[in-house]
């Protein structure tokens, strides 16, 4: 018989293997820059994307993103 718990760990570590899986893809340096944010649209400056190879993000979304996994996954848990 399953229960919530089971499911609510297997949710999570799915969850987990995603985040990963996508920040190793992040990390790729030869990934090009985008010249806009993909969450708001907004101007990535240049100076953002040359510092951070394959940046996606403005920095406002980054900080955001970064505030949700911190959330999610807080530091000396898992």
């Amino acid at each position: 018989m399953v229960d919530e718990a089971d499911i609510s760990s297997e949710v999570e570590e799915i969850a987990r293997r995603l985040s990963l899986e996508a920040a190793l893809k992040r990390q790729n340096t030869g990934a090009e820059s985008l010249t806009e944010c993909e969450q708001c649209g907004e101007i990535i400056p240049e100076r953002r994307r040359l510092a951070v190879a394959g940046c996606r993000l403005c920095i406002d979304c980054a900080r955001k993103a970064e505030k949700v996994t911190e959330r999610l996954y807080p530091q000396g848990q898992g």
